[in-house]
């Protein structure tokens, strides 16, 4: 057995360890888009693999059995390369996913069902808005220049975000409830854009939006193709367990 995690989240991270806790040979890959990735229990590269055939050489040409799409909800092209590469190397496909938010008494949430919708979202009056999406949609919001934007992010930018109106914040989760209540007060935040990440560690904006009154423009999933998921560390071990009753 030899397991390839495709990474980035922090349930990826704990994957590894407990692969490493348990010495199953792994390995970790990083897309390469977060300036200082964490450190991992196990050998790890970093960088662009060549989209779905490289992937599918590189799983043969390292002997790997199974590969864990432990990838963001969102990395929508990295999970379509990881189900045809592991299709067409014959290796054995677990996704580790966060399940996805659900709406709460109290909630005020409208959806979109991607980046441009979100944005054609937001037309109206300028508002002060938390655009919480990462860094790599952040051109789309130019078609909504009216608002002030408070962008919070992983890395420092390297250059100065695109948007006319913007306050940035770096941080790395996971998150309070009691911080994210600040920092909403603070920027005297009125609307909040997400993507629909799940877990708890990003959570605590829903909560404070929730707590504070505040409307939630959600950007819902994007959809995949059929394949085996887990939601927990215990069943992707449990799973790799059991892979010759699994199938591929």
């Amino acid at each position: 057995m030899k397991v390839l995690i495709l990474g980035g989240t922090t349930e990826a991270s704990a994957l590894a360890s407990a692969l490493a806790e348990r010495s199953i040979p792994a390995e970790f890959s990083y897309a390469g888009r977060v300036a200082a990735p964490r450190e991992q229990p196990i050998p790890t590269r970093v960088g662009g693999i060549g989209g779905a055939a490289g992937l599918a050489r590189y799983l043969r040409a390292g002997g790997f059995s199974h590969l864990v799409d432990a990838t963001h909800p969102f990395a929508r092209q990295m999970s379509l390369n990881a189900v045809a590469a592991a299709r067409d190397s014959g290796v054995h496909l677990i996704a580790l996913t966060r399940p996805p938010w659900t709406p709460e008494p109290g909630d005020n949430w409208a959806h979109a069902a991607d980046i441009p919708a979100a944005v054609e979202a937001l037309a109206g009056p300028a508002q002060r808005v938390m655009l919480a999406i990462g860094r790599m949609h952040l051109d789309a919001f130019l078609g909504q220049p009216q608002h002030h934007y408070l962008l919070r992010l992983v890395d420092q930018p390297d250059a100065q975000p695109p948007l006319p109106r913007h306050t940035v914040t770096v941080d790395r989760g996971p998150f309070t409830v009691a911080n994210d209540r600040v920092l909403l007060r603070d920027h005297r935040i009125e609307r909040v854009v997400c993507k629909n990440a799940g877990g708890s560690g990003a959570a605590s904006k829903i909560v404070a939006a929730r707590e504070l009154g505040i409307p939630v423009l959600m950007i819902d999933r994007p959809e995949l193709p059929a394949r085996r998921e887990a939601h927990r560390i215990d069943a992707v071990l449990d799973w790799l367990a059991h892979d010759t009753d699994l199938g591929v």
